[in-house]
């Protein structure tokens, strides 16, 4: 089969994230919790302040009498060269650049100073100052993030608006949600994306099929307690276990297939042992929710420099998107290389996980633990990020079989995440 050159060029640049899968065991030496040590004056000051949308001359001027600070930033991804690497290094140049270098990030990868089982209470005890979280590990403590992630279960499932639209639905919606503010800031822990979506749900397996009674019986790898109910909705048995088990156990046929998002499946290799892909088009399976959250040393730094970590958000989204969209893109060609089909699910099927989703709502409105109308809060913030992706030119040009032919990986995200920005989380910004 002959590779378009974008398809090549993505190809490419995935080669050095499959080697860097490997590195989430490696431990990585980094100087933690090092914020606000510079002295510059802590949070209750006005010092450095200034206003949102200032020119960097303002900030420049602002920022001239602290002292440099240094903070160490833990992303999502393995290593540098892992196709995940954006959503780290895209906000740590963004902070260091509009602080005009008062502010260092130290980027630790690999989850090299505290697991995503660890990484709340490293943010609590200042070893971590900024990081990307997985609260659904941890459902009893997060119960409301828990609860919108599961909410999002049904949204556009397509791997580019879909994705897009989503994001900005959870941190919306996060942000109109008490509960699960307070759910972080009971642990001294700032949340600046409250709900990350991260990427979709597929069905990745090792032998083809995506039919409902092809996975009668399957042995199916889930990331959540929703996920293993829907499974075993449908007559397959639902196995929880570790990511970094997922790979051997399809190797070895201890489980057939795997619910995982596209980028971190491409980055464990899962395609070399399941290249087969299903996807949907009229609903989605439920998220597993991640988060941006700042550390309890976040309020001891000048208000200058909670404002410039706070401000980053729109490149934050820009390299979470770059993660996320350009991942899905780069997934679909190995598992194509890797001889895999990647099939629609019927529509019968989908309107069966489409069924349980709206039970699995109705569930949430009774229990009340993300308060009152959350799937109204969630469907009317769906309604408006798709328009607003519409107006800004964001559509799809095919569908997910195709999506590694058609995206195109230099789409530039921020105009997106500047309006999520404006309207979502300048409310909350630190003044």
């Amino acid at each position: 089969m002959v590779l378009s050159a974008a398809r090549t060029k993505r190809m490419n640049r995935l080669a050095p994230a499959v080697a860097g899968a490997s590195a989430l065991a490696f431990a990585l030496t980094a100087c933690a919790g090092s914020a606000g040590t510079g002295g510059g004056g802590g949070g209750s000051e006005d010092s450095g302040a200034f206003d949102a949308g200032a020119s960097q001359e303002e900030v420049d001027a602002a920022l001239a009498d602290l002292d440099p600070v240094e903070i160490t930033y833990q992303p999502s991804a393995a290593s540098q060269e892992s196709v995940q690497s954006p959503s780290g290094t895209v906000l740590a140049e963004a902070i260091e650049e509009r602080s005009g270098g008062k502010i260092s990030v130290d980027l630790v990868w690999g989850q090299a100073v505290a697991g995503y089982s660890e990484v709340h209470d490293a943010l609590g005890d200042g070893r971590v100052d900024l990081a990307y979280t997985l609260p659904v590990y941890d459902p009893a403590q997060f119960p409301a993030v828990n609860a919108l992630g599961d909410a999002l279960g049904g949204l556009d499932p397509s791997p580019y608006v879909g994705e897009m639209v989503t994001n900005a639905v959870a941190t919306d919606v996060a942000w109109q949600t008490p509960e699960i503010v307070e759910e972080y800031e009971d642990l001294g822990i700032q949340p600046i994306a409250p709900t990350v979506a991260s990427g979709g749900y597929y069905s990745i397996c090792n032998t083809p099929g995506v039919e409902e009674e092809d996975y009668d019986g399957r042995q199916i790898r889930i990331a959540s307690k929703t996920q293993g109910e829907l499974m075993s909705s449908i007559g397959a048995s639902p196995v929880s276990m570790e990511y970094t088990e997922t790979f051997e156990a399809l190797q070895r046929n201890t489980v057939d297939c795997t619910l995982g998002q596209l980028v971190p499946s491409a980055e464990a290799g899962i395609f070399e042992v399941a290249p087969h892909v299903g996807y949907m088009t009229e609903t989605s399976i439920s998220r597993s929710p991640g988060a941006l959250l700042a550390g309890s040393k976040f309020a001891d730094l000048p208000l200058g420099y909670q404002q410039v970590i706070f401000d980053a958000y729109t490149d934050y989204f820009h390299g979470q998107m770059m993660t996320t969209i350009n991942g899905n893109a780069v997934a679909i060609g190995m598992a194509k290389e890797a001889g895999g089909e990647i099939e629609q699910f019927p529509e019968e099927f989908q309107e069966d996980i489409a069924e349980f989703s709206e039970d699995k709502r109705a569930e949430l409105a009774e229990s009340g633990v993300a308060g009152g109308e959350l799937q109204t809060r969630v469907e009317e913030s769906a309604q408006k990020w798709a328009d607003r992706a519409e107006e800004l030119g964001f559509t799809d040009e095919g569908t997910t079989e195709d999506f590694d032919e058609w995206f195109d990986e230099d789409t530039d995200f921020r105009p997106l995440g500047q309006a999520i920005f404006d309207e979502v989380i300048l409310p909350h910004r630190p003044s």
